[in-house]
């Protein structure tokens, strides 16, 4: 099966509908699949339940699908980047599902794995555990907490193969590797694309046999979410 499709549009046309729940890796602008996001945009579908950890900031990554107003729910951990994301949420336009990072993190690992719920302390006494089963384990009361997975998984990588497997670098190996299980159909977009066998299968993070599509992404402009500087040391 040929994996890889020319562009983000074609990889997405017959695979992406209004109403259906969507994962996209990343943290902040750090490994977002933004190629995949633009194509999502320009797709016009409607209704969204979006899995990520943030929703990207104002213009750029997820915030360019809350300004089309595309994203009915967003299942997240952290949101405090983005002004048009916290507008839409007060305003009753956007629902939330609010994780602890590691939870969220986790409810995607499970996922891929095939495990439809763990129990977790973390959590227990707070809103978290409202309406969830709790237990006790060796005199500890933890909560469940069900697993996601998702239609479609959009995730970025920086290496790749036509078989679909994947390396992702540094920090963008974040969120991304658990979506990329998770996902029913899972589509990467890749910075190198190598031929088979060239990745030391040691290396690979995703076995191919979790991505269904590839679109090679080699100029890809990485935003910088926030910029810090000090003054140059005086020569």
């Amino acid at each position: 099966m040929d994996k890889i499709f020319p562009d983000a549009r074609s990889a997405l046309a017959d695979i992406v509908k209004d109403g259906m729940t969507l994962m996209a890796g990343g943290f902040g602008l750090c490994g977002i699949p933004q190629i995949l996001i633009d194509a999502l945009r320009d797709s016009g579908v409607k209704d969204l339940t979006v899995i990520s950890n943030n929703a990207g900031v104002d213009g750029a990554g997820l915030g360019l699908l809350l300004e089309t107003r595309q994203i009915k729910k967003m299942v997240s951990s952290y949101v405090g980047e983005n002004k048009l994301f916290e507008q839409l949420f007060l305003s009753g336009e956007l629902e939330l599902e609010f994780n602890p990072q590691g939870t969220l993190a986790e409810r995607i690992r499970a996922g891929g794995a095939g495990i439809p719920a763990f129990f977790t302390k973390t959590g227990v006494g707070t809103v978290i555990a409202e309406g969830k089963e709790l237990r006790d384990f060796d005199g500890a009361t933890y909560v469940m907490e069900r697993a996601l997975v998702a239609d479609v998984a959009l995730v970025h990588a920086w290496k790749g193969d036509a078989e679909g497997n994947l390396v992702y670098r540094k920090t963008a190996r974040n969120f991304n590797p658990m979506m990329a299980s998770a996902g029913k159909v899972t589509v990467a977009q890749v910075e190198h694309l190598v031929p088979v066998g060239e990745i030391d299968p040691d290396a690979i993070h995703t076995p191919g046999i979790f991505v269904q599509r590839i679109i090679h992404a080699p100029n890809i402009v990485k935003l910088i979410e926030k910029r810090t500087t000090r003054p140059r040391a005086a020569a």
